[in-house]
């Protein structure tokens, strides 16, 4: 064993003791502090997981969504790049779904932006969020649907060259965290579809049940 290894082994007992953070995905104590904020039994678990917003998935997406962890993004990103290769094959561009400005701010940044930064095409910021809607959790299908309608369009900011070479014609990935009813990443296939995109597919870290949980779209 070198120095650094066993520099850090101790690292991590003293953390482990004195600190005693725990897994973001199992609430136990971290035994290994310094390789981030999920221990590797959930690590693990998640890899196996079919995408199913429940157990370890769901409270890793949790802490990363809710509690600041934007550390998380690290593995997440990349596992959701191999996981979703197919998707991602000849995309011309990865779209993640906008939060409204005031939750933006509120929240410090956005986790769908955080998950695409790591997927390889480029990143597009090619939709705006105009309206608030209020939260999804307790609606039916239908309603989340109303609720969503009109609330996005084409970002003012995206540039007419970024258009051309990005969406027109081409195929565009919308990225979130969590798919629910898809009332969401539909309202956002819109926009795109109307403003010239050949081909929208969706790529999220989770499939949640409607009903199941207030954190999901």
């Amino acid at each position: 064993m070198g120095k650094a290894e066993a520099l850090r082994l101790a690292l991590d007992a003293v953390l482990s003791v004195t600190l005693a953070p725990v897994c973001a995905g199992c609430s136990r104590v971290l035994e290994k502090p310094l390789d981030g904020a999920v221990c590797q039994a959930c690590w693990d678990e998640v890899s196996l997981n079919t995408g199913t917003y429940e157990g370890a998935l769901r409270n890793i997406i949790h802490a990363f969504k809710y509690e600041g962890r934007r550390s998380l993004s690290s593995r997440l990103g990349p596992a959701l790049r191999i996981a979703g290769r197919h998707v991602l094959q000849d995309a011309a561009c990865v779209v993640p779904v906008p939060l409204h400005p005031w939750r933006r701010f509120r929240r410090g940044f956005n986790q769908a932006a955080d998950l695409a930064a790591h997927l390889g095409p480029p990143v597009v910021h090619a939709l705006w969020r105009v309206r608030a809607t209020p939260a999804q959790a307790g609606l039916s299908a239908p309603q989340r649907r109303r609720n969503v309608r009109g609330a996005f369009r084409l970002s003012p900011w995206l540039s007419g060259r970024s258009r051309k070479e990005h969406i027109d014609d081409h195929i565009v990935v919308l990225v979130d965290d969590v798919r629910t009813t898809g009332a969401t990443l539909a309202a956002c296939a819109d926009v795109l579809d109307q403003a010239g995109a050949r081909q929208i597919r969706t790529l999220t870290l989770a499939r949640a049940e409607l009903g199941r949980d207030a954190a999901t779209r």
